[in-house]
C-alpha cells in the first residue's frame, strides 16, 4: 500500500511496539517521541497521515495538529491519548482531526482506521456538482466548509446512495448524538450542498 505515517509519542516503549506492528502490516513508520521531534521531521519529509499523542513531554499534539492546520496542511490525522473527557476529545476534532482513540487500545485497531482513513482519502464521490475528493467536498475548485462530523455523515450518505442510512449508523459519526442533533446537521448539510437528504420516517436518512 506504501503508506507513510509520522507517529508522535513520547512513550518509547509504546512508540516501538506500534511502530513494529503497523511495519508489520505494510505501513512505513516515522517515530518522533517529542513536539520538537515532530517539528524537525515535518520539516524535511511528507506522510500520508499523522498519528499524534496529546500530551507530549514538551508540548501538545492538539497545538501541533492547530498549527498544521494553520499552515494548510490537511495530512489525515488521528489522535492517540488516555485523556478520554469530552473537551479534550473536541478541541482534537476542532483541531482538524479525522479520528480519536483512547488508550489502551489494540494495535490492530490502529491499522484497521489508518488503512480505512486513506482509502477514503483516495475515495472520488460526485453528486451533480458537488465533488468529494482527498477527504473534502468542493464545488468546482472550491471548498464547501463542513465540520468533521458534518463531512463523515455526508460521505455515509452519498457512498450509500439509494439505500437508507439508518440514525443509529450516523450517531456513530457525532460526539453527542440525539435525533435533534441529527436533523439540525442534515439541515445544514441540505443547506450547504444543496443536495437533497431525505428523511424516512423512523429509520434515517437517504439520498436518491
Amino acid at each position: 500500500m506504501g503508506i507513510k505515517v509520522l507517529l508522535v509519542e513520547d512513550d518509547r516503549v509504546l512508540a516501538q511496539s506500534l511502530k513494529k506492528y503497523l511495519e508489520m502490516n505494510g505501513i512505513e513508520v516515522e517515530l518522533a517521541y517529542s513536539f520538537s521531534d515532530a517539528v524537525d521531521l515535518l520539516e524535511r519529509k511528507r506522510f500520508d497521515l499523522y498519528v499524534l499523542d496529546v500530551n507530549l513531554g514538551d508540548g501538545d499534539g492538539i497545538e501541533l495538529l492547530e498549527d498544521l492546520r494553520h499552515f494548510k496542511d490537511d495530512t489525515p490525522t488521528i489522535f492517540i491519548s488516555a485523556l478520554t473527557d469530552i473537551s479534550t476529545i473536541t478541541r482534537g476534532f476542532n483541531a482538524g482531526a479525522e479520528d480519536y482513540i483512547k488508550k489502551p487500545f489494540d494495535p490492530e485497531e490502529l491499522v484497521v482506521r489508518i488503512k480505512a482513513r486513506i482509502k477514503k482519502q483516495e475515495e472520488e464521490l460526485r453528486y451533480g456538482d458537488v465533488v468529494y475528493r482527498s477527504g473534502r467536498f468542493f464545488r468546482g475548485e472550491e471548498e464547501i466548509e463542513l465540520g468533521e462530523v458534518q463531512r463523515n455523515i455526508l460521505h455515509k450518505l452519498l457512498r450509500n446512495r439509494g439505500r437508507v442510512v439508518t440514525k443509529e449508523e450516523l450517531y456513530d459519526y457525532m460526539l453527542n448524538p440525539s435525533p435533534l442533533a441529527l436533523r439540525v446537521t442534515i439541515n445544514k448539510l441540505r443547506k450547504k450542498t444543496g443536495i437533497d437528504i431525505k428523511p424516512v420516517r423512523g429509520l434515517g436518512y437517504t439520498v436518491d
